[in-house]
């Protein structure tokens, strides 16, 4: 695989999605890795996480400020800045920011998936706030995400 260099500005707005609390960056996309990773920024509003789910990519999470609930297959525990959290593929997870603060993490998505394509889509049917399961596993399909549940409730 050739070399590659990205080159950042940090002038491109974050993707936004208010009925989740998230402002996401895709700081790698998996076009510039082959596919094999893709790298994106969150910052989770006090409060705020995503839904119940699952999918067949495995994430690695390193929290870089704030602190954290995760549930991974029922397993419940806090994390805070410098915290490393890997999940299998095929997991059911959400997390939660547990501060009164916006919290960030830093989430390598292994093999690399369309990021940008998959959380612009997500914003588009949560444009008017959270939908249902059903909803969401409509658009989640094709994606190969699975919605079980609502977020965490800190």
């Amino acid at each position: 695989m050739p070399v590659r260099f990205l080159q950042s500005h940090g002038d491109e707005p974050p993707i936004a999605i208010p009925a989740i609390g998230l402002d996401l960056f895709v700081r790698v996309p998996d076009g510039a890795t082959d596919k094999a990773l893709t790298l994106i920024e969150t910052i989770n509003a006090p409060g705020f996480g995503p839904p119940l789910h699952r999918h067949p990519e495995a994430e690695i999470f390193r929290v870089l400020e704030g602190r954290y609930l995760y549930e991974v297959d029922g397993r419940r525990f806090q994390v805070g800045a410098g915290d490393v959290v890997s999940i299998p593929g095929g997991a059911a997870h959400a997390f939660v920011n547990v501060t009164d603060r916006p919290a960030r993490q830093y989430i390598a998505i292994v093999p690399g998936l369309d990021a940008k394509g998959f959380f612009m889509g997500l914003a588009e049917v949560m444009k008017d706030g959270r939908p249902d399961v059903a909803a969401l596993n409509a658009f989640a399909k094709a994606w190969g995400v699975e919605f079980l549940g609502p977020p965490l409730v800190p």
